[in-house]
């Protein structure tokens, strides 16, 4: 899988990065890395999901839903005003 930085957001404590992956038919799977707090208390989950996506960006897009609805956020992010640069 591979994270960009770019679309990493965050949400009060909780840091969402999607992961995606090209897959060997064209088409792209997707994780969420959802982490919290810092040090040696840093909790980080992630979730595999099981949709497959035509382009990057709808996997990124799914992968963020679904890591802010873990978290209890029912909204999408807002990409431009959350964007944590890395």
């Amino acid at each position: 899988m591979a994270m960009d930085s770019q679309h990493n957001i965050t949400v009060g404590k909780y840091l969402i990065s999607p992961l995606t992956k090209l897959l060997a038919n064209g088409w792209y799977a997707c994780s969420v890395s959802i982490r919290s707090g810092t040090g040696s208390a840093t909790h980080d989950r992630v979730l595999r999901l099981t949709r497959l996506f035509r382009t990057q960006m709808a996997a990124v897009a799914f992968a963020t839903t679904e890591g802010l609805q873990w978290i209890g956020h029912g909204g999408r992010a807002n990409p431009v005003a959350s964007v944590v640069s890395h």
